[in-house]
């Protein structure tokens, strides 16, 4: 396993998105949507040698109390295999770069397998809402 991370370009939102809209059916991004993102977190792909395994949001450090919030999303045929903590890590050791006082991550509910997998990093849940009162569910964990 050799996974390499690189930023998420003007060239490669659509795979990004891509990715996303496999992972998160319930909130599908188009291109566009991935480059406004762009402008307030950072984006990156992962590479397993030549192949697209995965990408991930980091939301810098905001407010008062400086949460930085860590997304890793690896697709579901590249799983089991270590990837996501690689990439997880790789992502982490950014996000220290930052100094934020706190870091979280968001799941969805029905995403059993990313609920294990953030608190087999260490998160713990506080708090569990749907954006505009009904389906899906998200969870909101922090890292203890």
């Amino acid at each position: 396993m050799q996974l390499t991370v690189v930023p998420v370009t003007d060239a490669t939102a659509g795979a990004w998105a891509e990715i996303h809209n496999r992972i998160i059916p319930a909130d599908p991004l188009s291109e566009d949507d991935v480059r406004e993102r762009m402008t307030r977190n950072e984006l990156t792909l992962a590479y397993d040698g030549d192949v697209l395994v995965g990408n991930a949001t980091l939301r810098p450090p905001a407010g008062e109390e400086r949460i930085a919030t860590v997304i890793v999303r690896i697709l579901p045929e590249h799983r089991g295999r270590g990837l996501g903590t690689e990439y997880y890590d790789a992502v982490l050791e950014r996000v220290a770069e930052l100094e934020p006082e706190r870091i979280e991550t968001v799941v969805l509910a029905a995403n059993e397998g990313g609920l294990r997998f953030a608190e087999n990093l260490g998160f713990e849940e506080h708090d569990r809402y749907m954006l505009d009162g009904t389906s899906p569910e998200w969870v909101d964990l922090h890292l203890a």
